[in-house]
């Protein structure tokens, strides 16, 4: 995989006591997350050892997902996820008009970035999403 891997902690939920656990399985890069994790058998393994719920694991393995796409990174992995997107699948989907206005809604709410992403910018990661390999299996 050819995308740049941040720490697992910058996952939003992770922080450092699941970090401590995710560990155990050898993860501590979303990288990893996303090799350890991208099926629901690796899931399962990596559950069984971190002792962290399955349903959990895959919330951040989607956003380890979300995170390949050039621009998105943490803080708008989270927008995104609040904004209704979830998987790279969906994100390809997606119009960017729609989008822009339901991120802006999520981060007033929400204020999970310092600004909200422009429909050029995120017009922009959804056609870098329909070139990216799908990853996870459900």
């Amino acid at each position: 995989m050819a995308y740049r891997s941040y720490s697992i902690v910058d996952i939003e939920g992770i922080g450092k006591a699941n970090a401590k656990k995710l560990a155990k399985a050898n993860i501590k890069t979303t990288g990893a997350l996303l090799r350890e994790c991208a099926t629901k058998k690796g899931r399962a393994a990596v559950a069984a050892t971190s002792r962290i719920d399955e349903k959990r694991i895959l919330k951040w393995t989607n956003l380890a997902d979300l995170m390949r796409v050039k621009g998105v990174a943490t803080q708008f992995s989270e927008l995104l996820e609040a904004a209704g997107v979830d998987t790279i699948k969906e994100l390809r989907t997606r119009r960017p008009d729609n989008l822009a206005a339901a991120m802006a809604k999520a981060n007033k709410k929400k204020k999970l970035a310092r600004v909200t992403p422009s429909e050029t910018v995120i017009k922009g990661w959804i056609a870098h999403a329909k070139k990216l390999a799908n990853v996870i299996k459900y």
